[in-house]
Protein backbone atom coordinates (compact mmCIF):
# COMPACT_ATOMS: atom_id res chain seq x y z
CA UNK A 1 0.00 0.00 0.00
CA UNK A 2 1.03 3.98 -0.79
CA UNK A 3 1.78 5.90 2.71
CA UNK A 4 0.87 9.68 2.73
CA UNK A 5 3.94 11.84 2.76
CA UNK A 6 6.17 11.71 5.85
CA UNK A 7 5.04 15.30 6.35
CA UNK A 8 1.40 15.00 6.65
CA UNK A 9 1.68 12.06 8.64
CA UNK A 10 3.57 13.82 11.28
CA UNK A 11 1.19 16.96 11.23
CA UNK A 12 -1.23 14.61 12.18
CA UNK A 13 0.68 12.14 14.68
CA UNK A 14 1.76 14.84 16.58
CA UNK A 15 -1.75 16.88 17.30
CA UNK A 16 -2.14 16.54 20.78
CA UNK A 17 0.70 14.85 22.06
CA UNK A 18 2.21 15.64 25.22
CA UNK A 19 6.07 14.08 24.61
CA UNK A 20 7.42 12.22 21.90
CA UNK A 21 10.46 10.56 22.40
CA UNK A 22 12.20 11.00 19.43
CA UNK A 23 10.91 13.26 16.88
CA UNK A 24 13.24 12.96 15.01
CA UNK A 25 13.32 9.05 15.16
CA UNK A 26 9.92 9.00 14.56
CA UNK A 27 10.49 11.13 11.46
CA UNK A 28 12.78 8.63 10.05
CA UNK A 29 10.78 5.67 11.21
CA UNK A 30 8.11 6.70 9.20
CA UNK A 31 10.58 7.45 5.94
CA UNK A 32 11.56 4.38 6.21
CA UNK A 33 7.94 2.60 6.41
CA UNK A 34 7.16 4.16 2.96
CA UNK A 35 10.22 3.16 0.88
CA UNK A 36 9.76 0.11 2.16
CA UNK A 37 5.84 -0.28 2.14
CA UNK A 38 6.13 -1.76 5.39
CA UNK A 39 3.40 -0.19 7.98
CA UNK A 40 4.80 0.06 11.15
CA UNK A 41 3.81 -2.00 14.22
CA UNK A 42 2.16 0.66 16.58
CA UNK A 43 1.33 -1.16 20.43
CA UNK A 44 -0.64 0.23 23.27
CA UNK A 45 -1.72 -1.58 26.28
CA UNK A 46 -4.38 -1.58 28.36
CA UNK A 47 -5.26 -3.11 31.60
CA UNK A 48 -8.76 -4.54 32.74
CA UNK A 49 -9.05 -2.86 35.83
CA UNK A 50 -12.00 -1.75 34.95
CA UNK A 51 -15.16 -2.74 32.82
CA UNK A 52 -15.84 0.57 31.15
CA UNK A 53 -14.21 3.13 28.97
CA UNK A 54 -15.11 6.54 28.74
CA UNK A 55 -14.09 9.51 26.33
CA UNK A 56 -10.75 9.39 28.32
CA UNK A 57 -9.45 6.91 26.82
CA UNK A 58 -10.53 7.94 23.55
CA UNK A 59 -8.05 10.56 23.53
CA UNK A 60 -5.64 7.04 23.18
CA UNK A 61 -7.84 5.26 20.94
CA UNK A 62 -8.21 8.46 18.75
CA UNK A 63 -4.81 8.82 18.08
CA UNK A 64 -4.05 4.45 17.57
CA UNK A 65 -6.78 5.18 15.08
CA UNK A 66 -4.67 8.00 13.49
CA UNK A 67 -1.91 5.71 12.92
CA UNK A 68 -4.27 3.33 11.22
CA UNK A 69 -5.84 5.32 8.56
CA UNK A 70 -2.32 6.45 7.45
CA UNK A 71 -1.83 2.62 7.30
CA UNK A 72 -0.04 1.41 10.24
CA UNK A 73 -0.85 -1.80 12.19
CA UNK A 74 -2.21 -1.04 15.38
CA UNK A 75 -1.95 -3.64 18.34
CA UNK A 76 -4.35 -3.42 21.60
CA UNK A 77 -2.82 -4.78 23.91
CA UNK A 78 -4.97 -6.19 26.94
CA UNK A 79 -3.03 -6.31 29.84
CA UNK A 80 -4.21 -9.27 31.85
CA UNK A 81 -1.01 -10.38 32.93
CA UNK A 82 -0.02 -7.13 34.13
CA UNK A 83 -3.27 -6.73 35.36
CA UNK A 84 -3.04 -9.22 37.85
CA UNK A 85 0.20 -6.90 39.10
CA UNK A 86 -1.90 -3.47 39.28
CA UNK A 87 0.06 -0.59 38.18
CA UNK A 88 1.67 1.41 40.83
CA UNK A 89 1.34 4.46 38.47
CA UNK A 90 0.32 7.70 40.45
CA UNK A 91 -0.34 4.98 43.29
CA UNK A 92 0.29 5.82 47.36
CA UNK A 93 0.17 2.58 48.21
CA UNK A 94 0.13 -1.20 46.73
CA UNK A 95 -2.86 -1.60 44.61
CA UNK A 96 -5.27 -4.59 45.18
CA UNK A 97 -4.17 -7.60 42.72
CA UNK A 98 -7.25 -8.48 40.79
CA UNK A 99 -8.68 -12.50 40.10
CA UNK A 100 -8.32 -14.00 36.84
CA UNK A 101 -11.78 -14.14 36.29
CA UNK A 102 -12.40 -10.21 37.06
CA UNK A 103 -9.18 -9.75 34.67
CA UNK A 104 -11.37 -12.04 32.09
CA UNK A 105 -14.70 -10.47 32.69
CA UNK A 106 -13.15 -6.97 32.11
CA UNK A 107 -10.81 -7.80 29.07
CA UNK A 108 -14.29 -9.19 27.37
CA UNK A 109 -15.92 -5.45 27.81
CA UNK A 110 -12.84 -3.81 25.81
CA UNK A 111 -13.48 -6.23 23.28
CA UNK A 112 -16.72 -4.71 22.99
CA UNK A 113 -15.65 -1.42 23.32
CA UNK A 114 -12.73 -0.31 21.45
CA UNK A 115 -13.97 -0.90 17.92
CA UNK A 116 -15.98 2.14 18.10
CA UNK A 117 -12.91 4.24 17.53
CA UNK A 118 -10.64 1.35 15.78
CA UNK A 119 -10.80 -0.23 12.67
CA UNK A 120 -11.27 -3.95 13.34
CA UNK A 121 -9.57 -4.54 10.22
CA UNK A 122 -6.44 -3.15 10.99
CA UNK A 123 -6.41 -3.79 14.14
CA UNK A 124 -4.71 -6.96 16.45
CA UNK A 125 -5.86 -7.56 19.63
CA UNK A 126 -3.15 -9.70 21.83
CA UNK A 127 -2.89 -10.39 25.70
CA UNK A 128 0.50 -10.46 27.34
CA UNK A 129 -0.25 -13.63 29.45
CA UNK A 130 0.57 -14.87 25.94
CA UNK A 131 4.29 -14.87 26.38
CA UNK A 132 4.54 -14.04 29.75
CA UNK A 133 2.86 -17.03 31.48
CA UNK A 134 5.48 -19.08 28.99
CA UNK A 135 8.16 -17.10 30.69
CA UNK A 136 10.57 -19.33 32.66
CA UNK A 137 12.21 -18.22 36.15
CA UNK A 138 15.95 -17.49 34.21
CA UNK A 139 14.21 -15.61 31.69
CA UNK A 140 12.69 -13.37 34.14
CA UNK A 141 15.42 -12.74 36.06
CA UNK A 142 17.40 -11.59 32.73
CA UNK A 143 14.78 -9.30 32.17
CA UNK A 144 14.98 -8.04 36.26
CA UNK A 145 18.85 -7.24 35.42
CA UNK A 146 18.16 -5.14 32.44
CA UNK A 147 17.13 -2.26 35.46
CA UNK A 148 18.79 -1.23 38.76
CA UNK A 149 16.79 -0.28 42.01
CA UNK A 150 18.36 2.86 41.82
CA UNK A 151 16.87 3.76 38.33
CA UNK A 152 13.62 2.39 39.65
CA UNK A 153 13.43 4.49 42.34
CA UNK A 154 14.06 7.43 39.83
CA UNK A 155 10.33 7.08 39.54
CA UNK A 156 7.84 9.78 41.93
CA UNK A 157 5.76 7.43 43.08
CA UNK A 158 8.27 5.05 43.86
CA UNK A 159 10.27 7.81 45.55
CA UNK A 160 7.64 9.35 47.44
CA UNK A 161 6.46 6.30 48.68
CA UNK A 162 10.34 5.55 49.41
CA UNK A 163 11.09 8.77 51.35
CA UNK A 164 7.40 8.69 53.23
CA UNK A 165 8.25 5.46 54.99
CA UNK A 166 5.42 3.38 53.11
CA UNK A 167 5.80 0.17 51.51
CA UNK A 168 7.21 -0.84 48.33
CA UNK A 169 6.36 -5.03 47.09
CA UNK A 170 8.45 -6.29 44.76
CA UNK A 171 6.20 -7.15 42.55
CA UNK A 172 5.57 -3.42 41.77
CA UNK A 173 9.47 -3.28 40.30
CA UNK A 174 7.93 -5.61 37.92
CA UNK A 175 5.19 -4.31 36.29
CA UNK A 176 7.67 -1.27 34.18
CA UNK A 177 9.70 -4.48 33.27
CA UNK A 178 6.76 -6.19 32.33
CA UNK A 179 5.33 -3.55 30.21
CA UNK A 180 8.43 -3.19 28.54
CA UNK A 181 8.93 -6.31 27.87
CA UNK A 182 5.49 -6.50 25.48
CA UNK A 183 7.81 -4.14 23.64
CA UNK A 184 10.30 -6.88 22.99
CA UNK A 185 7.71 -9.49 22.12
CA UNK A 186 5.60 -7.34 19.81
CA UNK A 187 8.69 -6.07 18.02
CA UNK A 188 7.03 -2.82 18.67
CA UNK A 189 8.08 0.32 16.60
CA UNK A 190 5.98 2.89 18.29
CA UNK A 191 4.15 2.70 21.65
CA UNK A 192 1.70 5.14 22.72
CA UNK A 193 0.24 6.00 26.54
CA UNK A 194 -1.17 8.86 28.80
CA UNK A 195 1.57 10.96 29.75
CA UNK A 196 1.39 9.41 34.00
CA UNK A 197 3.28 6.38 31.58
CA UNK A 198 5.79 7.98 30.41
CA UNK A 199 8.34 6.34 32.75
CA UNK A 200 6.87 3.06 31.84
CA UNK A 201 6.88 3.98 28.19
CA UNK A 202 10.42 5.00 28.15
CA UNK A 203 11.52 1.71 30.29
CA UNK A 204 10.64 -0.17 26.85
CA UNK A 205 13.23 1.76 24.94
CA UNK A 206 15.89 0.50 27.29
CA UNK A 207 14.64 -3.13 27.35
CA UNK A 208 14.76 -3.20 23.62
CA UNK A 209 17.99 -2.06 23.72
CA UNK A 210 19.08 -4.66 26.10
CA UNK A 211 17.54 -7.67 23.80
CA UNK A 212 19.04 -5.87 20.50
CA UNK A 213 15.92 -4.39 19.18
CA UNK A 214 15.74 -0.96 17.86
CA UNK A 215 14.50 1.01 20.56
CA UNK A 216 10.55 2.14 19.75
CA UNK A 217 9.60 5.69 19.90
CA UNK A 218 7.30 6.63 22.27
CA UNK A 219 4.34 9.18 22.27
CA UNK A 220 2.13 10.51 25.06
CA UNK A 221 -1.49 12.30 24.79
CA UNK A 222 -2.43 14.25 27.67
CA UNK A 223 -4.90 12.83 30.71
CA UNK A 224 -8.49 14.59 29.36
CA UNK A 225 -9.97 16.65 32.26
CA UNK A 226 -13.27 15.08 33.52
CA UNK A 227 -16.97 17.47 32.73
CA UNK A 228 -16.12 19.39 36.04
CA UNK A 229 -13.01 21.23 34.75
CA UNK A 230 -13.24 24.82 34.71
CA UNK A 231 -10.98 27.98 33.82
CA UNK A 232 -9.03 29.13 36.97
CA UNK A 233 -6.32 32.28 36.60
CA UNK A 234 -6.65 31.51 32.80
CA UNK A 235 -5.78 27.75 33.25
CA UNK A 236 -8.19 25.10 32.93
CA UNK A 237 -7.95 22.87 36.16
CA UNK A 238 -10.04 20.21 37.40
CA UNK A 239 -9.54 16.21 38.14
CA UNK A 240 -8.55 13.88 35.40
CA UNK A 241 -11.78 12.03 34.18
CA UNK A 242 -12.44 9.18 36.12
CA UNK A 243 -15.50 6.55 36.86
CA UNK A 244 -15.04 7.10 40.41
CA UNK A 245 -14.80 10.41 40.38
CA UNK A 246 -17.85 10.96 38.68
CA UNK A 247 -17.22 13.14 35.63
CA UNK A 248 -16.64 11.16 33.01
CA UNK A 249 -18.53 10.50 29.37
CA UNK A 250 -18.94 6.45 29.40
CA UNK A 251 -18.77 5.60 25.62
CA UNK A 252 -21.56 2.98 26.14
CA UNK A 253 -23.68 5.42 27.92
CA UNK A 254 -27.14 6.60 26.06
CA UNK A 255 -27.10 9.04 23.65
CA UNK A 256 -28.77 11.72 25.56
CA UNK A 257 -26.69 11.43 28.52
CA UNK A 258 -23.49 11.61 26.25
CA UNK A 259 -25.35 15.12 25.00
CA UNK A 260 -26.53 16.06 28.36
CA UNK A 261 -22.81 15.41 29.52
CA UNK A 262 -20.91 17.12 26.92
CA UNK A 263 -23.17 19.98 26.65
CA UNK A 264 -22.56 20.10 30.55
CA UNK A 265 -18.68 21.22 30.28
CA UNK A 266 -17.44 24.84 30.33
CA UNK A 267 -17.06 26.67 27.37
CA UNK A 268 -13.48 26.72 27.95
CA UNK A 269 -12.82 23.09 28.45
CA UNK A 270 -14.45 22.20 25.21
CA UNK A 271 -11.81 23.14 23.07
CA UNK A 272 -9.64 20.95 24.40
CA UNK A 273 -12.29 18.40 23.93
CA UNK A 274 -12.60 19.37 20.59
CA UNK A 275 -8.40 18.94 19.88
CA UNK A 276 -8.45 16.08 21.71
CA UNK A 277 -11.85 14.07 20.81
CA UNK A 278 -13.09 15.31 17.74
CA UNK A 279 -12.40 14.52 14.26
CA UNK A 280 -12.67 17.51 12.75
CA UNK A 281 -9.01 19.96 11.90
CA UNK A 282 -7.12 22.28 13.98
CA UNK A 283 -7.86 25.14 11.40
CA UNK A 284 -11.40 24.01 11.93
CA UNK A 285 -11.39 24.11 15.22
CA UNK A 286 -9.41 27.30 15.14
CA UNK A 287 -12.48 29.07 13.09
CA UNK A 288 -14.65 27.88 15.40
CA UNK A 289 -12.71 30.05 18.36
CA UNK A 290 -12.49 32.81 15.76
CA UNK A 291 -16.35 32.83 15.46
CA UNK A 292 -17.45 32.39 19.01
CA UNK A 293 -14.55 36.05 19.62
CA UNK A 294 -16.64 37.69 16.76
CA UNK A 295 -19.70 36.90 18.92
CA UNK A 296 -21.20 33.71 17.94
CA UNK A 297 -22.75 31.19 20.82
CA UNK A 298 -20.38 28.88 21.86
CA UNK A 299 -23.40 26.87 22.84
CA UNK A 300 -23.53 25.93 18.91
CA UNK A 301 -20.47 24.49 18.63
CA UNK A 302 -20.90 22.54 22.11
CA UNK A 303 -23.81 20.77 20.58
CA UNK A 304 -22.07 19.91 17.63
CA UNK A 305 -19.19 18.70 19.32
CA UNK A 306 -22.21 16.20 21.77
CA UNK A 307 -23.62 15.07 18.32
CA UNK A 308 -20.20 14.00 17.16
CA UNK A 309 -19.63 11.66 20.30
CA UNK A 310 -23.20 10.14 19.92
CA UNK A 311 -22.26 9.85 16.36
CA UNK A 312 -19.20 8.39 16.95
CA UNK A 313 -20.41 5.68 19.89
CA UNK A 314 -23.90 4.76 18.58
CA UNK A 315 -24.24 5.73 15.30
CA UNK A 316 -25.19 9.18 12.75
CA UNK A 317 -29.12 7.99 13.35
CA UNK A 318 -28.56 8.61 17.32
CA UNK A 319 -26.64 11.57 16.68
CA UNK A 320 -29.24 13.33 14.50
CA UNK A 321 -31.68 12.49 17.02
CA UNK A 322 -29.92 13.69 20.36
CA UNK A 323 -29.10 16.93 18.48
CA UNK A 324 -32.55 17.34 17.28
CA UNK A 325 -34.11 17.02 20.67
CA UNK A 326 -31.84 19.47 21.89
CA UNK A 327 -32.97 21.67 19.33
CA UNK A 328 -36.36 21.03 20.41
CA UNK A 329 -36.11 22.27 24.07
CA UNK A 330 -33.99 24.81 23.11
CA UNK A 331 -33.90 26.27 19.75
CA UNK A 332 -37.52 25.85 19.31
CA UNK A 333 -38.65 27.59 22.51
CA UNK A 334 -40.28 24.66 23.55
CA UNK A 335 -38.59 24.78 27.26
CA UNK A 336 -38.57 28.51 28.75
CA UNK A 337 -35.77 30.64 28.52
CA UNK A 338 -35.94 31.89 31.97
CA UNK A 339 -36.22 28.32 33.71
CA UNK A 340 -34.96 28.26 37.02
CA UNK A 341 -31.94 26.10 37.45
CA UNK A 342 -30.90 24.11 40.55
CA UNK A 343 -27.24 22.78 41.02
CA UNK A 344 -26.94 19.37 42.86
CA UNK A 345 -23.54 18.21 44.27
CA UNK A 346 -22.39 14.34 42.38
CA UNK A 347 -22.40 11.63 44.34
CA UNK A 348 -20.57 8.11 43.61
CA UNK A 349 -24.31 6.04 42.65
CA UNK A 350 -25.88 9.59 40.54
CA UNK A 351 -28.47 11.84 42.73
CA UNK A 352 -32.20 10.71 42.80
CA UNK A 353 -34.07 12.54 40.33
CA UNK A 354 -37.24 12.37 42.46
CA UNK A 355 -35.65 14.49 45.00
CA UNK A 356 -34.41 16.72 42.58
CA UNK A 357 -37.87 17.61 41.52
CA UNK A 358 -38.59 18.59 44.64
CA UNK A 359 -35.91 20.53 45.59
CA UNK A 360 -36.22 22.28 42.31
CA UNK A 361 -40.21 23.12 43.25
CA UNK A 362 -41.40 21.01 40.42
CA UNK A 363 -43.45 18.85 42.63
CA UNK A 364 -44.66 19.61 46.42
CA UNK A 365 -43.62 16.27 47.56
CA UNK A 366 -42.19 12.85 47.09
CA UNK A 367 -45.79 11.37 47.18
CA UNK A 368 -46.80 13.65 44.21
CA UNK A 369 -43.07 12.83 42.71
CA UNK A 370 -44.11 9.40 42.34
CA UNK A 371 -47.76 10.06 40.79
CA UNK A 372 -46.41 12.05 37.98
CA UNK A 373 -43.47 9.34 37.18
CA UNK A 374 -46.28 6.83 37.28
CA UNK A 375 -48.64 9.38 34.75
CA UNK A 376 -45.82 10.16 32.50
CA UNK A 377 -45.41 13.24 33.10
CA UNK A 378 -41.86 13.47 33.89
CA UNK A 379 -39.49 14.14 30.95
CA UNK A 380 -35.80 14.23 30.29
CA UNK A 381 -34.22 16.22 27.71
CA UNK A 382 -37.52 15.49 26.02
CA UNK A 383 -37.69 11.92 26.42
CA UNK A 384 -40.11 10.61 28.92
CA UNK A 385 -38.66 8.94 32.11
CA UNK A 386 -40.90 6.34 33.57
CA UNK A 387 -38.41 4.86 36.51
CA UNK A 388 -39.18 6.80 39.87
CA UNK A 389 -35.55 5.50 41.11
CA UNK A 390 -33.93 7.25 38.28
CA UNK A 391 -30.29 8.77 39.25
CA UNK A 392 -28.48 10.97 37.40
CA UNK A 393 -24.90 11.33 36.50
CA UNK A 394 -22.65 14.55 36.43
CA UNK A 395 -24.27 16.54 33.58
CA UNK A 396 -27.10 19.13 32.11
CA UNK A 397 -30.26 17.89 31.75
CA UNK A 398 -33.77 19.67 31.55
CA UNK A 399 -36.81 18.23 33.19
CA UNK A 400 -40.48 18.75 32.75
CA UNK A 401 -43.16 18.25 34.92
CA UNK A 402 -46.47 18.35 33.26
CA UNK A 403 -47.48 20.83 30.88
CA UNK A 404 -45.73 23.68 32.48
CA UNK A 405 -43.54 22.98 34.94
CA UNK A 406 -39.57 23.00 33.95
CA UNK A 407 -36.26 23.42 35.36
CA UNK A 408 -32.73 23.48 34.11
CA UNK A 409 -31.05 20.75 36.79
CA UNK A 410 -26.83 20.78 37.01
CA UNK A 411 -25.38 17.70 38.33
CA UNK A 412 -21.74 19.07 39.25
CA UNK A 413 -18.54 18.14 40.77
CA UNK A 414 -16.95 19.83 43.34
CA UNK A 415 -15.01 22.90 42.57
CA UNK A 416 -12.40 21.22 40.91
CA UNK A 417 -9.71 23.52 42.26
CA UNK A 418 -10.73 21.90 46.15
CA UNK A 419 -8.92 18.59 44.88
CA UNK A 420 -5.06 18.10 43.51
CA UNK A 421 -5.47 16.10 40.35
CA UNK A 422 -4.29 12.53 40.86
CA UNK A 423 -2.38 10.47 38.52
CA UNK A 424 -4.27 8.44 36.01
CA UNK A 425 -5.45 4.78 36.85
CA UNK A 426 -5.45 2.96 33.67
CA UNK A 427 -7.72 2.11 32.32
CA UNK A 428 -9.64 3.75 34.79
CA UNK A 429 -9.61 5.66 38.59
Amino acid sequence: MSFPPVEEQMELLLRGTTHVQVEQELCERLKESREQNRPLRVKAGFDPTAPDLHVGHVVLLQKMRQFQDLGHQVIFLIGDFTGRIGDPTGRSETRRQLTEEEVAANAETYRQQVFKVLDPARTTVDFNSRWMNAMKPPEMVRLAACYSVARMLERDDFKKRFRDGQSISIHEFLYPLVQAYDSVALQADVELGGNDQLFNLLMGRTVQKEYGQRPQIVLTTPLLIGTGGRMADGVITGDKMSKSLGNYIGINEEPDQIFGKTMSISDELMWEYFVLLSRRSLAEIEEMKQSVARGANPRDFKAALAGELVSRFHGEAAGKAARERFDNLFRQKQAPSDMPVVRAAATPDGVLLARLLKDAGLTESAGEARRMFQQGAVRINGEKAANENLRLAPGEYVVQVGKRRWAKIVVEQDPPESRAAPGREPPDG
